[in-house]
């Protein structure tokens, strides 16, 4: 007999049917295979006390600060360890529990099961002359030139913008605006280019985005987080979806010293007020995309906590965008010059990917298709 050490399968049942495990094995055995860490927050004493113990009665572990089991305190920080099967059973356990604990298990429960979306690439256009980088930068015909390239290459969405929202950026009048766009709009219209990729209008202006949508544009790319109803409106009307950006800020004072109690439950409350106002006026979940802001309103130790913990945001069941892109958190850790970026936001979007991500915001497409299927044959 010889035994080795290997690393978990991407696909666990397909290899738990390799070795011959069948029938209601395969899916109570995968379940076991992964281990979830839920930070929880403000948890009353008795509520920490019952919690630990039904966790350790099914194998689960809660982590607990000294003193949670004489309560010298009113509520603590705790840490939740467990699988899947054990979280399905823990979060029906809990229901008949007091303390704020029916509350805590119906939370619990949105992690369960949790939606899977297939890798796309969205490619960056930029029409307008100061986005920081140059390279994005086209007008008029090279616009359709480099969209055609980009498709060759590999990008299933098209992201095209008029105006820079990078730090410190002027707003654009909306007349000025639709000028930058509209005749690479009537060019993908007129050439139907919208029959070989999706098209996204990185725009927060009504007038602008029903021009591109009335262009055959399908995405509606909001950094304003669908602050104006108009745009949800439209996204309604002309059956798009409509990503959701958190910014804290506008672009112009964002990176003023932006402060967060906690990034992640800030970001988290933003994108559930967020989705249940569109769902109330009738934008449904499946036409909602999430994009955390890497760079709007946050310093590199809040970008790099939302990327690694992107897998929290899947409970809402929308895809999930990271745009990553030559930014300057790259140069903040591994000093470079735009020009420079590449390697780095080729690791940021990997992570990305790897820890809940879908869809990448890029400049480069053909050297992330290729780190993105080399990163698939991998997993």
């Amino acid at each position: 007999m010889n035994i080795y050490k290997i690393a978990k399968p991407n696909d666990v049942k397909q290899y738990l049917k390799r070795i011959g495990v069948q029938g209601g094995g395969v899916s109570i055995i995968s379940k076991k295979m992964d281990l979830y860490y839920f930070v929880i927050k403000d948890i009353s004493a008795p509520a920490a006390n019952i919690l630990k113990q039904d966790a350790l009665s099914i194998g689960a572990e809660l982590a607990v600060p000294e003193g949670v089991i004489t309560c010298s305190k009113s509520s603590y920080d705790c840490l939740l360890i467990a699988n899947q099967k054990q979280i399905e059973i823990l979060s029906q356990k809990e229901k008949a529990q007091p303390f704020g604990l029916r509350e805590f298990a119906a939370k619990l429960e949105e992690f369960l099961p949790q939606k899977r979306f297939s890798t796309q690439i969205m490619g960056v256009i930029n029409a307008n002359s100061d986005s920081f980088y140059s390279g994005s930068r086209f007008v008029a015909e090279d616009a359709i030139a480099q969209i055609e390239k980009m498709i060759a290459d590999g990008a299933e969405i098209i992201d095209i913008g008029a105006v820079s929202s990078r730090p410190g950026s002027e707003p654009v009048d909306e007349d000025i605006e639709l000028e930058r766009v509209r005749h690479i709009c009537d060019m993908i219209s007129n050439r139907k280019l919208y029959k070989k990729a999706e098209f996204s209008i990185d725009s927060y202006t009504p007038s602008v985005v029903e021009y591109a949508l009335k262009s055959g544009f399908k995405i509606i790319n909001d950094i304003t987080g669908a602050d104006n109803q108009q745009i949800v409106s439209l996204a309604i009307n002309y059956d798009a979806k409509l990503c959701i950006m958190h910014m804290q800020g506008t672009p112009q004072t964002m990176q003023h010293n932006p402060e967060y109690k906690d990034v992640i439950l800030e970001v988290d409350d933003f994108f559930r007020e967020r989705i249940k106002k569109c769902e109330e006026i009738g934008l449904s979940r499946d036409r909602i995309i999430l994009d955390v802001g890497i760079g709007f309103g946050k310093k590199l130790e809040h970008n790099i906590e939302l990327i690694k913990n992107l897998s929290n945001f899947r409970k809402f069941g929308c895809q999930i965008l990271v745009g990553a892109s030559r930014k300057s958190m790259i140069d903040s850790i591994s000093p470079a010059p735009v020009e420079d970026r590449l390697p780095g936001t080729i690791a940021i979007h990997l992570k990305s990917l790897e820890n809940g991500a879908n869809i990448i915001r890029c400049h480069d497409v053909a050297k992330h298709k290729q780190a993105v299927e080399v990163w698939e044959s991998l997993h």
